[in-house]
């Protein structure tokens, strides 16, 4: 129970210095216009599938709060999240924090209803939900949040909500879920064979 304790603290470790290299460094991100292809649910997925909804949700939260920093210039900026800070830094933390937590959160419970009938399904399953969710409710919290705004207006440019979601995040969430289907899946199930996740 020790070692196994250990070696789920040794993931949420590397995982949390993962995301910091994500967000401080080009390596986790791909600037594409107002948004970019992001790999950081792929560490907020591998959590939750090691330490469930907790460890999910705490990565999530890490995620979400670098993200944050990011609105302020501080690690790889984003052109997108200044606008929002400068129009309401509050609103602009609920839309950057609250979707990568409740994601992760949820990631873990998603692995744990799967990984009885197979792990590399689960793992696979969550992965491709980390980037999905993430999509879904980040945008959702966009035009939630902001969708009354001169900028989100503009950015819609008279599209009903539907359609201006899928041409603006378009080929970056398909790609997205590729990638985080791929690697969660691999990495989750190797994690598995190395008797890091438990399949009970």
């Amino acid at each position: 129970m020790k070692t196994a304790n250990t070696k789920k603290l040794t993931v949420m470790a590397l995982m949390t210095a993962i995301l910091f290299i994500f967000a401080f460094t080009p390596i986790g991100t791909i600037p594409i216009g107002p948004l970019a292809i992001s790999l950081n649910m792929i560490p907020v997925a591998i959590c939750a599938i090691v330490l469930g909804p907790a460890g999910g949700a705490a990565a999530g939260a890490i995620f979400g709060f670098l993200s944050f920093l990011q609105c302020f210039g501080i690690g790889i900026p984003s052109g997108m999240g200044m606008t929002l800070v400068a129009i309401n830094p509050f609103l602009a933390f609920v839309q950057r924090f609250i979707p990568r937590l409740l994601d992760g959160f949820l990631l873990g419970f998603i692995f744990k209803m799967l990984k009885k009938k197979s792990v590399s399904l689960a793992c696979t399953v969550t992965g491709f939900c980390s980037a999905f969710l993430n999509t879904l409710f980040f945008m959702s919290a966009l035009i939630i949040l902001f969708g009354n705004t001169d900028y989100v207006q503009g950015l819609m440019g008279g599209k009903n909500v539907i359609l201006f979601v899928c041409t603006f995040v378009g080929v970056n969430a398909v790609v997205e879920m590729i990638v985080a289907t791929i690697i969660t899946g691999a990495i989750g199930t190797a994690l598995f064979k190395a008797h890091v996740v438990n399949q009970q």
